[in-house]
């Protein structure tokens, strides 16, 4: 990821609109930010969310609250709290993400 062409600026999110996104069970709202190739989006799961597609996208992901679980396709598992992060690359590892008491979620993609 390469970040240019941004002028410096500020983001108020709970003015940003939500847009809805169906998992295989539960829902992730995201408020999203683009800036040239780079999205930023403020995620929040609910409560027993559950992806609906192993993801192969480049992410930086910082957890605010609740419990996130990652799953990689080679079966390991990663449980993230408050204050704790991950970052994968394009085509790296793919991934899905779960949570059993939801999580909201800084992601720079």
């Amino acid at each position: 990821m390469k970040l240019s062409d941004i002028p410096f600026g500020t983001t108020d999110w709970s003015s940003v609109e939500r847009t809805e996104h169906k998992g295989e069970r539960g829902s992730a709202s995201w408020r999203t930010r683009q800036f040239g190739d780079v999205r930023v989006r403020m995620v929040e799961y609910t409560p027993g969310y559950v992806a609906d597609h192993w993801c192969t996208k480049g992410h930086v992901l910082l957890c605010l609250a609740g419990e996130l679980s990652t799953e990689l396709k080679d079966g390991r598992t990663f449980r993230l709290t408050p204050g704790m992060s991950y970052q994968v690359a394009d085509q790296a590892e793919p991934h899905r993400s779960s949570t059993p008491t939801g999580a909201t979620l800084f992601i720079v993609d």
